[in-house]
Order: structure tokens, then sequence, then C-alpha cells
């Protein structure tokens, strides 16, 4: 599996620390170091076995990504005809499992049937890591769907789709949008920059950009404990909750 090379390179280099607990990811911001939490888009590497789960979460993984490129042995995939109609039985106990060993549910690419049933399932929040509100993109998601996620007590990350509202200034609005509907406790930074084509798709294409989101949000009116959840403290409470097993 990918986690134990990237696990082992991250070791070996000692520059990059996995997040592991979310003492961890206390100890990377204290220290000023980077940290990386290891997770998989997509759960077709389960290839509908149950104990794989255990198997990820063993192996370094702590979060989950159920669909991703096409519908798999979970669910419904956004940008495919539905064939389950949403969750497959074999995707809820794959929630379930994870929320008993305490990894991150992600719904990202789920149908809003998908979402409706994987919030009936979960016993803890889940997040859904990159996607916009109500925009012609495929990967958009309505305000209900949103909200499916935001009442589980979930986190919505944003990612920088040149979708509706462009550019950089476009990205935080589209950060702007996702609050007004679902409140900042609700939502956070997606990445997926890379995942995003054509290359007219993306926002903005430089990492180096993402120190000013913190500057843009303030400009915009945001408190200083809003930027904070925004940019991780949203998610810090997502994998605090998650992880008490």
């Amino acid at each position: 599996m990918v986690a134990d090379r990237s696990g082992a390179r991250a070791r070996r280099d000692g520059q990059l620390k996995i997040v592991s607990a979310p003492s961890d990811m206390d100890a990377v911001l204290r220290e000023s170091s980077t940290g990386a939490m290891l997770a998989a888009e997509g759960g077709d590497f389960l290839e509908g076995k149950i104990a794989r789960v255990e198997e990820a979460h063993q192996r370094g993984l702590r979060s989950i990504q159920l669909v991703h490129y096409r519908v798999n042995e979970l669910g419904d995939i956004q940008t495919e005809p539905a064939r389950h109609g949403g969750l497959t039985p074999f995707g809820q106990d794959v929630i379930r499992e994870m929320n008993r060993l305490g990894l991150v549910v992600d719904l990202a690419h789920l149908t809003h049937d998908g979402v409706k049933q994987a919030v009936a399932v979960a016993k803890k929040p889940v997040i859904l890591s990159h996607t916009v509100l109500e925009t012609p993109f495929a990967r958009s998601v309505s305000r209900e769907h949103a909200r499916l996620v935001a009442d589980n007590g979930g986190v919505i990350g944003i990612f920088p789709v040149n979708s509706s509202y462009h550019g950089f200034s476009g990205y935080i609005t589209h950060i702007e949008r996702m609050i007004e509907v679902v409140g900042v406790d609700h939502v956070g930074v997606g990445t997926d920059m890379d995942g995003i084509s054509p290359p007219s798709f993306i926002a903005y294409d430089d990492y180096g950009d993402w120190p000013t989101i913190g500057a843009a949000l303030l400009a915009r009116g945001r408190s200083r404990d809003d930027v904070v959840k925004v940019l991780g403290g949203n998610f810090r409470r997502v994998f605090g909750d998650v992880a008490a097993v």
C-alpha cells in the first residue's frame, strides 16, 4: 500500500512528520514543522473486504474517501449514473468500521443520496474534503447536500475550482458562500489542486498563495477566530472527535 511507502519515506527523510493522532497534529503546530495525515482517495483498494479497513488503519491511514472516479463496491459517484441508489450495504459497513477504529470518513464525490445514507449511519462527524457550493461544475454540492455534512458536525473543504467565481478572489468567495450556508464551524480549506482538469478550471495554481488565505478572509470581515477555524481548527475538532474511540 502507498501508506507504507509514504510513511517510510517520511521517517527516512525526517522532514515530514506523520500525523496519526490529534496529539501529533498539535505537536506539529507547536514545533512549526510540517506534518501529513495519510489518506486514501477512494475505497477501491478494499475490494469488498471489510478486514482491509483495519489493515489500512494499522498501516497508517487515518482517512478514507469512500468513492472517487468510479462507481465502486461502496457507492455511487456524482459524475456517473447511479447504480446503487447511494451507498451499498458494504459502504455502510465500512463507515461503521471506520467509526470503530477512529478513521475519518470522507464523503467527497459521493452522491446526495449516498451522503444522506452515510450521515444516517455515521456515529461520528464526517468530512467532505473538496467541493464548492452550487455552481455548474459537476462536483459541486447543493445547500441541502452541504447541510447534511454540517448537521452531522462535520467539515466541508472548499477547493480552488474556477467555476462561477474566478481566480484567487473567487476562491475566497467560494469559502464565504459555504460559510453563509452552513456556518463557519463547518468549513475548511480543501486541496485537490492537482486533480482539477483542464488547467483552465483551476482558480489558482500555486500553493504559495495559501498563506494569504487568512489575510483575504480577514479583509472580507472575518474574525481571527473564524480564520483559525477555517484554516484547520474545524478539521482538528473533527479529527479529535473521530479518534476518540
